[in-house]
C-alpha cells in the first residue's frame, strides 16, 4: 500500500512549495504529521472542481494542507468553512491558506465539531461539498450532520477509511479505530441517502453523493 501510494504521488501529485511549506510548519509547531497524502489532496482538488462546489465544509483543519487542496478546486469563486478543535491549529491553517492566496475565502470555527455543526444547522447553512478528517470515533455523527447540511447532490469525502489496511487485512497492525472504520464503511455503503464508493488512495477515502 505504501509503495503504491508513493508511485501515485510521484507521478500524479508531486508536492509544490505551498504544500511543502504547510508540512514544514506542522513539523516546526510540534503537530502530528497526519495531513492527507499528495495524491489524496490532488483528488480533493479534482472532486471539488468537477462537482463545481462553491460552499465547502471541512471537519479537521490541522495545518491547512487539505484546506489548500479544497480551495484550489473552487478557485476564486468558492468559500471554505473549516471546523477545528484546537485554536492554534486553526491559526496556523489560516496563515498557510493566506500564503497560498485563499486567506479571504476561509472561515475557521473552533471548538468541538459537533457543536459547530449544530450551530451551522440552526443557521440554516447548506453546503455543496464536505471533507471529514477528524476524530474517527465521531465519523458516523459527522456523516449524519453533513447529510443534514447537504444540498441535494452534494459530495461527502471521508479520509482514513482503510485504517492502514486493517479494515480488510487481518494481518495488518490494527489501528485503535479499526472497528469504528469498519462500522463507518458499512454505514456509508448501505445508507439510503448516499451513493458511495471507497477509493484506495492514501489511507482510503469514501466518496459519497447525497440524495435527498
Amino acid at each position: 500500500m505504501k509503495l503504491i501510494n508513493e508511485y501515485i504521488d510521484s507521478l500524479f501529485a508531486p508536492t509544490d512549495k505551498d504544500l511543502e511549506d504547510v508540512l514544514t510548519s506542522i513539523e516546526e509547531n510540534g503537530m502530528r504529521s497526519i495531513s492527507v497524502s499528495p495524491g489524496s489532496g490532488k483528488l480533493l482538488t479534482m472532486l471539488v472542481s468537477l462537482s463545481q462546489a462553491i460552499e465547502v465544509l471541512e471537519i479537521g483543519a490541522l495545518g491547512g494542507y487539505s484546506g489548500i487542496c479544497l480551495a484550489r478546486g473552487f478557485g476564486s469563486e468558492g468559500y471554505l468553512t473549516s471546523l477545528e478543535l484546537e485554536e492554534n491549529y486553526a491559526t496556523l491553517a489560516h496563515q498557510n491558506l493566506t500564503k497560498a492566496g485563499f486567506g479571504n475565502q476561509v472561515t475557521y470555527l473552533t471548538g468541538p465539531a459537533l457543536e459547530s455543526l449544530q450551530i451551522l444547522k440552526e443557521n440554516n447553512k447548506q453546503y455543496d461539498f464536505f471533507f471529514i478528517d477528524a476524530d474517527k470515533l465521531n465519523y458516523i455523527n459527522y456523516l449524519n450532520a453533513c447529510i443534514e447540511l447537504a444540498k441535494d447532490g452534494a459530495i461527502i469525502v471521508t479520509d482514513n477509511v482503510l485504517a492502514g489496511g486493517s479494515v480488510a487485512d487481518s494481518n495488518s497492525q490494527p489501528k485503535r479505530y479499526s472497528e469504528f472504520m469498519k462500522e463507518f464503511n458499512k454505514t456509508v455503503a448501505e445508507h439510503s441517502q448516499l451513493q458511495s464508493v471507497l477509493i484506495p488512495i492514501g489511507d482510503g477515502m469514501t466518496v459519497s453523493r447525497v440524495i435527498k
